[in-house]
């Protein structure tokens, strides 16, 4: 019997280091898709397949990440009355998200997010033409740049409080215009505090700029619930970068003290937008699409940013490592996109804040450096974490 036994444990040890080895031997691309959430979410218009990531906590908070563009497709948060609702834009299936008409729903922009004037920067003596696909800049890494690729899943995060996933994306050398074979990669990670943490890192083999974030429209009352200008907002920066016409920095960084940019104390995004006109003639719509300088920012994680929802009671606040977040109330949105469910997304229908380094950083020396150079990592880390008012 003692030796049957003995037996039995033997086979249950090799057992269990055969699937131990099994699991050590899946590369890149083929980890457990099972344990990582994985399901289905249609091919591309040229028929490569597209998998959605699900991630839950304990709390009742569910996120979901597609490999099209690293993109966050949908946050499912609940409201002060228990209540779960969606608070991103976005589309119900691949097919919205490939279409000319998607404004950047929810996914990982770069090589270089937000604009580069004229389409060019010089970098160590050298000039580099890039597309001009924002009037006569560049724009959010080009035509087809990082929220237009396949990214491939590397790994999830499976721990006590915690689910997450890893996506990767090897851009090569000369991809839309950048110098450079540029291995990036994004963690979402939704932790058992309703906190959805973005982890980036980036390598590179020659110099080049780099500034990654992702582009989420929010609207705290819900996807569908139409205007956001009556959400509270509360921005952590006493200065923000001025621009021009084309939205490029002018170089300078004021305070925000006396103009409609100032959100030191929360208030209504309504309350001063009346004053940004814009002009519909250069194609600008009017509303906040600027680069605010976050007090502190650039050395560690610090607080950015807090909106509530008034009507769900939602709170989110914004934590980053960047030493700027974009304030963007969805000025472009002009009612011809619809998302979710057949919601038809207007003017001022969602907001984002994305965590970046300044716009134009590479033609403007004042500001904070945006090179990564080979033998350098790039990290940045932001957090979206939820909360309802008391």
């Amino acid at each position: 019997m003692r030796r049957a036994l003995r037996l039995m444990g033997v086979v249950v040890l090799l057992m269990g280091a055969a699937c131990l080895s099994s699991a050590a031997q899946k590369g890149p691309g083929q980890i457990d898709k099972e344990r990582a959430g994985a399901r289905a979410f249609g091919k591309t218009a040229g028929g490569k397949e597209v998998v959605m990531f699900v991630l839950k906590n304990r709390v009742g908070m569910t996120a979901k990440v597609i490999t099209y563009g690293a993109t966050l497709t949908e946050l499912s948060v609940p409201d002060k009355a228990g209540t779960n609702a969606d608070v991103l834009l976005g589309f119900d299936d691949i097919k919205g998200f490939e279409s000319k008409g998607n404004p950047f729903f929810g996914c990982i922009v770069g090589r270089y997010a937000n604009r580069i004037a004229g389409g060019k920067f010089t970098l160590d003596g050298t000039e580099y033409k890039l597309a001009k696909n924002n009037g006569p800049n560049h724009l959010h890494g080009g035509i087809k740049g990082f929220d237009k690729v396949l990214w491939e899943h590397t790994g999830y995060i499976n721990k006590a409080g915690s689910t997450g996933v890893t996506l990767r994306y090897v851009s090569p050398d000369g991809e839309e215009g950048y110098p450079g074979k540029l291995t990036a990669t994004v963690t979402y990670e939704l932790t058992k505090d309703n906190e959805l943490k973005i982890t980036y890192e980036a390598k590179t083999d020659k110099a080049t700029p780099i500034n990654l974030t992702n582009h989420a429209y929010f609207n705290l009352d819900g996807q569908a619930a139409g205007s956001i200008l009556d959400h509270q907002v509360t921005l952590f920066a006493d200065k923000y970068t001025p621009v021009d016409g084309t939205l490029i920095p002018t170089g300078k960084i004021e305070p925000v003290k006396a103009t409609p940019y100032d959100f030191r104390k929360s208030k209504k995004i309504s309350a001063s937008i009346g004053e940004l006109k814009g002009d519909p003639k250069k194609g600008d719509p009017g509303g906040y699409d600027i680069n605010y300088v976050i007090n502190g920012g650039g050395k560690k994680l610090a607080l950015a940013a807090r909106v509530v929802g008034p009507k769900s009671g939602r709170v989110m606040e914004m934590l980053t490592t960047e030493p700027g977040v974009q304030f963007y109330t969805g000025n472009f949105l002009d009612g011809t996109v619809k998302g979710k469910g057949g919601a038809v997304y207007g003017k001022h229908t969602g907001f984002c804040l994305e965590a970046q380094h300044f716009p134009d950083s590479p033609n403007q020396k004042g500001f904070p450096s945006t090179i990564l150079r080979p033998g350098e990592t790039y990290r940045q880390r932001t957090v979206y974490r939820f909360s309802v008012l008391d």
